[in-house]
């Protein structure tokens, strides 16, 4: 994927509408802390287009990047974030549950989890859940720099473990750091647009 232009087209707050886009839309859902604006970034060759913070829990939104005119990325709230209230986690659970059940361009869901731990209950629980709504998740194993090479088989298969994941579950080590992994993701949205463009 060559990305020509990228805009932040909609941002969604907890009572805002979710617009009626006409692209297809691939979903990236994450802990709070656990990558996914430096992912944003990094797909997106740019280095501040998601906002990056080092407090967790930036993104209260659901935020819908155009690119290229053909789909569009969407980035969902970072779930899990301690600091919240559990009315604020409530909120973007919701949040979250509502898009992936209504959205009717959805056509591929990601989900982020550090290579470095084993995936939380709250990792499982998403995985689950996009599961049940009929979504085979892709996973990303984010900050893949941090760990050694040798280490990566079994990072992998400790996080296909811990989320229940079955071996057809695709695990992509990623660092936006080294961009290990960033052409695999682009393929995949390339594959949607592509069959879109077929079935039209």
């Amino acid at each position: 994927m060559v990305i020509k232009n990228v805009a932040l087209e909609t941002v969604c707050g907890v009572t805002s509408k979710l617009p009626e886009n006409t692209l297809p839309e691939v979903a990236f859902a994450g802990k709070s802390n656990v990558g996914k604006s430096s992912l944003i970034n990094a797909l997106m060759n740019r280095k501040a287009l998601a906002r990056t913070s080092s407090s967790p829990g930036k993104t209260q939104t659901i935020n819908f990047y155009n690119i290229n005119q053909q789909i569009y990325l969407v980035d969902l709230p970072g779930y899990g974030y301690a600091k919240a209230s559990p009315k604020e986690r409530e909120a973007w659970g919701q949040m979250i549950e509502n898009y992936l059940n209504t959205s009717e361009q959805l056509r591929a869901v990601f989900l982020l989890v550090d290579i470095r731990h084993p995936a939380g209950a709250n990792d499982k629980q998403m995985f689950e859940w996009m599961d049940y709504v009929g979504y085979d998740p892709i996973v990303i194993a984010t900050k893949a720099d941090k760990i050694k090479r040798s280490q990566l088989d079994k990072q992998i298969k400790q996080i296909r473990e811990s989320l229940g994941a079955g071996k057809d579950t695709i695990i992509v080590p990623f660092s936006s750091e080294t961009k290990q992994g960033r052409d695999i993701i682009w393929d995949f949205m390339d594959q949607v647009i592509e069959n879109e463009q077929e079935n039209a």
